[in-house]
């Protein structure tokens, strides 16, 4: 029986990293599964967490506002579209400025285009047509969040090369995957506001804790192929600069509902019982990690989905009161 986690010689392999019986290679059609694997959809915890912040965004705009209505809903919606698309699309670019990095990785070396499962012009095509439908989405909703949503390409763009001249790429992921809590702010409240932007500060804050976990399972091909990362910055005093990161989570999400409530409403006070129990998940995984254990390092990673649920439960019943 062939592992799931090497790449055979088959033309319809798995990716390495994908979790083995995902539903792309159990139940898509065979000629489907490369281009969904192009898009991470056998990897969705991605999409979660480009998603969760959006619905941060909208349930606490509805809660310190007038609730969520029809609008709020197609946005609740509409964001876990645009997400599943505005993904694939980014994954698509990512592997296309990647292709040449990607073959020389063990991780990687799997994945569509450095292993011949689809081209080069089949990829920009693909990344087009994700794009494309994600726009049309974007287009139901105002016009600041139309050019908040256009602004960020230029962040979706730069993100792949970061790691070729920063030891902070996970920066630049946070800037891009965060965008969508102002974006959805926006979309829903119809302007900016100061919990917007600390919510958006706060889920970079995030990405830099889940990022650098994740990044250490590349730590050593990292440094033979001369990219650069936050885990190979930080190395063994990695758990530190962690904790450093989840703090700063905290009091940034806990600074953007303060601003969001008056003090002593009830509803504040479950939009904050969702941000502590966030940060104890986030204190579990620190404690559980172990920077040397690559399948420990996923698996972590993988949990802040439901890291994120949390703030999503506690700030959706806060939308009910």
């Amino acid at each position: 029986m062939t592992d799931a986690r090497q790449a055979p010689e088959a033309p319809d392999q798995v990716v390495a990293d994908a979790a083995i019986g995902n539903w792309v290679d159990r139940y898509a059609p065979p000629a489907a599964r490369p281009w969904l694997r192009l898009s991470r959809a056998d990897r969705p915890v991605g999409t979660w967490l480009l998603l969760l912040p959006c619905w941060w965004a909208v349930f606490l705009s509805a809660a310190s506002g007038d609730g969520l209505g029809w609008k709020g809903a197609w946005i609740i919606l509409g964001c876990a579209i645009g997400a599943f698309l505005m993904r694939g699309a980014g994954c698509t670019w990512n592997d296309i400025t990647d292709r040449d990095i990607d073959g020389d990785v063990a991780r990687t070396a799997s994945r569509p285009i450095p292993s011949g499962q689809v081209t080069l012009r089949g990829a920009v095509i693909w990344m087009c047509v994700q794009a494309l439908l994600a726009l049309g989405i974007l287009l139901t909703f105002n016009w600041v969040a139309i050019g908040l949503g256009v602004a960020s390409l230029a962040l979706v763009c730069v993100y792949p090369f970061a790691k070729r001249f920063t030891w902070w790429p996970q920066i630049f992921l946070g800037l891009a995957f965060n965008w969508g809590a102002l974006l959805v702010w926006a979309a829903h409240d119809g302007a900016l506001g100061w919990p917007a932007g600390l919510l958006y500060l706060g889920g970079i804050a995030w990405t830099l804790f889940y990022d650098t976990i994740y990044a250490h399972q590349d730590r050593e091909d990292d440094a033979l192929i001369g990219v650069k990362s936050t885990a190979r910055l930080f190395g063994e005093n990695s758990p530190v600069w962690l904790g450093g990161f989840l703090a700063l989570t905290m009091g940034l999400m806990t600074a953007a509902v303060d601003l969001a409530f008056d003090t002593g409403s009830s509803g504040r006070a479950l939009a904050l019982a969702g941000v502590a129990g966030m940060g104890l998940h986030m204190v579990w995984q620190l404690r559980s990690l172990d920077i040397h254990d690559g399948e420990r390092c996923l698996k972590l990673f993988r949990s802040n989905r439901d890291a994120g649920l949390i703030v999503v439960l506690g700030f959706a019943l806060a939308t009910l009161i």
